[in-house]
């Protein structure tokens, strides 16, 4: 427990730190005296920086899926699908540094270890489930939700931090990825063209 108990701890200083001189601007040194230890002391409970790195992304993911599971989302799957956009972009843009490791590649050579990227997998299922119940049901859907959210993540941190310029346009965006939904399939399966219906509510 006391072990679990000083990995938090150093993992709590690596945000703090990554929060105010950048996510590559902290060195394991920095680290080691931001939680009074020595700095061979820190191999006890990482096995290196990309490793604490790691430890981040998962937690990062884990919190993406914990707000996803928690939404109370409309019944009508159009409007909760614009709900659940905007509960994202609130996501990103509330830690611009939690954001850039997640969904930017600014850590040199880091890349996400496979029981990380279950997480990201975990969050991007419910996408998928929101997808499928407002009639977008091929999977280039979800990659496209995915550049269009996170580049207006981007643009709002980037250009206008603490406002809302590129955020307020999330149902324009969604809207627009309905508009290029493919026709029902063969198993008659509901488009998300004959989903999107303004001012219906399935209640």
């Amino acid at each position: 427990m006391q072990h679990e108990a000083a990995k938090e701890e150093i993992l709590e200083a690596a945000w703090g730190l990554a929060r105010t001189r950048g996510l590559t601007g902290f060195s394991l040194r920095d680290l080691a005296v931001a939680v009074q230890m020595r700095h061979q002391s820190l191999y006890t409970y990482f096995a290196s920086k990309q490793a604490i790195y790691d430890a981040m992304f998962a937690q990062g993911m884990r919190a993406l899926a914990d707000q996803r599971s928690a939404l109370a989302l409309d019944r009508d799957p159009v409007r909760a699908l614009r709900q659940a956009a905007r509960a994202f972009l609130a996501f990103c843009v509330e830690d611009p540094v939690r954001y850039q490791l997640l969904f930017e590649r600014v850590v040199p050579d880091f890349v996400p270890s496979a029981a990380s990227m279950e997480l990201s997998a975990e969050a991007l299922r419910y996408v998928g489930a929101w997808h499928r119940a407002a009639g977008l049901t091929d999977p280039a859907d979800v990659d496209l939700w995915r550049a269009v959210l996170t580049g207006l993540a981007g643009q709002q941190i980037a250009n206008d931090p603490g406002g809302a310029r590129w955020t307020r346009l999330a149902d324009r965006a969604i809207d627009g990825l309905l508009s290029t939904a493919q026709p029902p399939s063969a198993s008659g399966a509901p488009s998300a063209a004959s989903a999107f219906q303004p001012g219906r509510s399935r209640r």
